[in-house]
């Protein structure tokens, strides 16, 4: 049988983290990060080795308007053409301008074009959010329950990574591969380290080296993807993991398993799971890096920037090594 809104409502209820955690919560799993996780998790720092996981923030960037997302835009408001003309310097320094000038700079960008955390505001299924909040709680005035600022001093614990390219052969899966609890067993055995309770979890598919061989981003922004499928539930669940991300624009494959209902992996993960996701991590260069030394493991730091109310941040997530 096709899967359906039913599977949707099975796996939710399977996996349901409401009230699990207090009729109050609105952490989810990052509850599940303990402070000794947090120690284990710099010990496994040995090289003092860096790797950023994150797109930069700029007009070259995969968004092309799907959901009114647009690519970050960059603006002066004082540069140093302003300097050497002494326009408007005055002014923003009362007169004390002698000998110091300065530049200034904006930022304009829906908070989830770039590399991104979902938060649980983000998702309303069936008039509700994550641990039973009503709809009603995300307003104009943002996200009064479940906001990204929920996770800002939280996302600090063990990464893994999960490469399915490498350890399935291939350069990158194609668009519409769902991705099932086998092939993330192959993944998990590929790295040579199992996936547990509180990890940070990340999962690449390829998509970027694909766009990046193509030499453009083509219809990644919300077209055809690889990604977890619904055969990925109950693998996910059971570990307890404390988030999950991936290298493409939704985190689960496109097109979705349901034809009746989209995106459904958001509805059982980030309303019913409290799980958070990430998107758009840029996993290439860990991946190779990984593949260099054999180790998939590392301490992984990666907070939202705290925006109050916010369904989604930009972040800059680090892999420690």
């Amino acid at each position: 049988m096709a899967a359906s809104i039913d599977t949707v409502r099975d796996l939710s209820e399977r996996h349901s983290n409401w009230g699990r955690w207090g009729e109050d919560d609105e952490r989810g799993t990052l509850n599940l990060v303990t402070p000794e996780m947090i120690v284990g998790a710099a010990r496994l720092v040995r090289q003092g080795k860096t790797i950023s996981m994150a797109l930069p923030y700029d007009d070259a960037g995969p968004q092309t308007g799907n959901l009114g997302r647009f690519n970050p835009i960059h603006l002066m408001i004082r540069d140093g053409a302003d300097a050497i003309a002494g326009t408007s310097i005055r002014d923003f320094y009362g007169g004390v301008d002698k000998h110091f000038r300065g530049t200034d700079d904006i930022i304009i960008m829906p908070l989830q074009s770039g590399t991104q955390w979902d938060s649980f505001g983000h998702v309303v299924f069936e008039g509700h959010i994550y641990n039973g909040y009503g709809a009603e709680w995300v307003s104009s005035k943002g996200a009064l329950k479940g906001d990204v600022a929920n996770g800002a001093g939280s996302m600090v614990g063990r990464g893994v990574l999960l490469d399915l390219p490498r350890a399935l052969g291939v350069d990158w899966l194609e668009p519409g591969h769902a991705i099932g609890a086998e092939e993330l067993d192959r993944a998990e055995a590929h790295a040579g380290t199992g996936v547990g309770p509180g990890d940070f979890v990340f999962v690449r598919t390829g998509a970027m080296a694909a766009a990046r061989a193509a030499g453009g981003w083509g219809d990644y922004a919300g077209g055809d993807a690889p990604g977890l499928g619904l055969d990925s539930v109950d693998w996910i669940g059971d570990r307890d993991i404390a988030a999950i991300a991936a290298d493409t624009w939704g985190l689960e494959v496109r097109p979705n398993e349901t034809p009746d209902v989209s995106q459904p992996l958001h509805i059982i993960l980030i309303v019913h799971m409290g799980l958070w996701l990430g998107e758009i991590f840029d996993l290439d260069p860990l991946a190779d890096d990984c593949a260099d030394d054999g180790v998939h493991e590392f301490m992984f730091c990666g907070p939202p920037l705290p925006f109050t109310r916010a369904v989604g941040s930009p972040l800059n997530p680090m892999a420690i090594k």
